[in-house]
């Protein structure tokens, strides 16, 4: 990548939480509709999660992409009827529905990628190879992103083969910061949690690192989590850096977003990035109610 600037987007997993009215997020009174615009003006791009649970649908995308900047980059998340609720038979056909979705975006070019986040039963085994495959193959020609949650992907041999995999077919292998949890992915010592498997762009999010939560099937709880800024700079001084150099574009998911975390850690991400000299989006400072631009405050990190 040398003598190429690799632009960093970063932004939030999901952006219309109730509870970020209450953190001060969002304007009281404010409606979900008006969010998105409010949104656009403190970040370039946005994780939408509501196409895991729905299939998105041409119409309600359009409108979307109408209430942010012609920059603004969408991160879609694939329905869960390719990843958690898979019918033999009927896959493919959810393919074309999904894709017939997200072509507005396709269209316009902001579609920056599309998010296959497989479950933790899915384990590395012949049968979820090959499902695995087919389904890349299916979504050919759009930006995809690979997120696994079972530690058998990135354990021992299986880590480069994974990596050699993706790397054939153009796939980003999403890198991701989450408790260090018997069997969940990455495993402990891991190589490599930030390869970069797409020389178009590089994929991380970050989850918080609430070890106590995340398996109490509670997503209020899973996700309750504050980065310190020495946990930030684990990414930023080094991770990130070695990524840019090997990718056009990364984009940076907070999904931590119970309280309103996400919104705060990802800003100070960014002014850390932007202290290094990196190109970052959003640019150190944020938007406040008002509309004007104030420095970045540091919030000490919760007890979670």
């Amino acid at each position: 990548m040398a003598g190429r600037t690799c632009e960093i987007l970063v932004g939030t997993s999901g952006y219309s939480y109730p509870e970020w009215t209450a953190a001060g997020v969002y304007h009281p009174g404010m409606k979900q509709r008006d969010m998105l615009a409010f949104y656009a003006g403190r970040f370039a791009a946005v994780e939408l999660n509501f196409t895991w649970y729905q299939m998105p649908k041409a119409d309600a995308l359009d409108r979307m992409r109408g209430r942010v900047p012609a920059s603004f980059v969408f991160a879609v998340k694939l329905n869960r009827t390719l990843t958690h609720e898979v019918v033999p038979g009927e896959w493919r056909g959810n393919v074309r529905r999904f894709r017939e979705g997200v072509a507005p975006l396709v269209q316009s070019g902001q579609l920056g990628a599309v998010l296959v986040q497989l479950p933790p039963s899915f384990h590395r085994s012949p049968g979820h190879r090959r499902y695995l495959a087919d389904l890349l193959d299916a979504l050919d020609g759009l930006p995809r992103a690979v997120e696994f949650r079972h530690a058998s992907w990135g354990t021992g041999a299986a880590a480069e083969k994974v990596a050699a995999a993706m790397a054939a077919r153009q796939v980003a292998l999403v890198a991701v910061d989450a408790p260090r949890l018997p069997g969940l992915y990455p495993p402990e010592g891991m190589a490599a949690p930030g390869t970069v498997t797409c020389p178009a762009f590089f994929y991380l999010r970050l989850h918080g690192r609430n070890a106590a939560g995340w398996r109490s099937g509670s997503m209020q709880r899973q996700f309750d989590y504050d980065y310190s800024e020495a946990e930030l700079r684990e990414w930023t001084d080094e991770r990130i850096s070695a990524m840019a150099g090997r990718a056009a574009r990364g984009f940076v998911f907070f999904n931590n977003h119970v309280r309103g975390q996400a919104p705060r850690n990802a800003e100070a991400l960014a002014a850390l990035l932007a202290g290094r000299g990196m190109s970052c989006t959003p640019p150190p400072g944020r938007r406040t109610l008002a509309g004007a631009s104030e420095a970045l405050p540091w919030t000490e990190p919760s007890s979670t």
